[in-house]
């Protein structure tokens, strides 16, 4: 019989290959048509909308994200993944709540592309300037703003870390293909450079008052598009991101979560 833990478990890696397949074909519309690369998860969903069995993929996607920022949030609040209580544990304890809020809007979206709803769903994920703005006109919005990017900027440093020291392959169970460790060095590295640019906007926004500054996702790497090679190696970069995660959605080591492992501990 299967317990609850490892229907839950299911769940998470189907997470993971979400994940993969938004990172696959953003990395695909960069190469192929970046005006499309643009508008960022947005354009990736209204791709797979496109295809046969679309809507039922897109459901499928947004349970898996769903699952996915769970799982990040319960870490965060319980540090399943044995982090630490030291500064470092921490900070990567916020790092899963604020990868689980990215991921819970992600699959929100998924789930509205799902159901038709593609005109609110397209300004939800491209609409990353229209938040900032409103977010300026608050006393502490500035602040507020300057901290999301400074997360970002912290994000990069990790995924940087993570690319020079593999350290991510602590969680890769064996049997994994040979090169997983090459391919996800090359994955975290490409993300690095996208969270950079997105950290980077977000703290000039704050700075400046100027909600034009913030790039999304899309737009950060279609900021790169002048840049001769880096374009083109950053996006094949996120490909590879995406295969990682579909090689990790199979050989990751997920937690058993028992219901007394879901007590904060902070």
């Amino acid at each position: 019989m299967v317990d609850k833990s490892e229907k839950f478990s299911w769940f998470v890696r189907l997470g993971y290959a979400a994940r993969g397949l938004v990172y696959i074909l953003l990395g695909y519309l960069a190469l192929s048509t970046a005006g499309k690369a643009q508008d960022g998860q947005a354009a990736v969903f209204d791709l797979i909308q496109d295809v046969p069995l679309g809507t039922p993929m897109l459901y499928l996607v947004a349970i898996g994200l769903l699952a996915y920022a769970a799982f990040k949030f319960i870490d965060a609040a319980t540090d399943i993944e044995n982090h630490g209580d030291d500064a470092k544990g921490k900070a990567k304890r916020i790092g899963s709540a604020a990868s689980g809020i990215a991921h819970l809007l992600l699959a929100y979206t998924a789930y509205q592309f799902a159901t038709g709803d593609k005109q609110q769903s397209s300004q939800a994920t491209g609409g990353g300037q229209e938040t900032a703005g409103s977010l300026l006109t608050w006393d502490m919005g500035p602040v507020l703003l300057g901290i999301v990017g400074i997360g970002f900027l912290i994000g990069a440093a990790m995924q940087a870390k993570s690319a020079y020291t593999l350290s991510f392959m602590k969680h890769i169970g064996g049997g994994a293909p040979a090169h997983v460790c090459q391919i996800g060095r090359a994955g975290h590295a490409a993300r690095a450079v996208v969270f950079l640019l997105i950290g980077w906007s977000l703290v000039k926004a704050a700075w400046f008052s100027q909600s034009s500054e913030v790039k999304g996702l899309g737009e950060a790497l279609v900021a790169l598009s002048d840049n001769g090679v880096v374009y083109p190696l950053v996006a094949v970069g996120l490909i590879l991101f995406g295969v990682f995660s579909l090689i990790t959605a199979r050989y990751r080591i997920i937690p058993d979560i028992q219901k007394g492992d879901l007590k904060p501990h902070l």
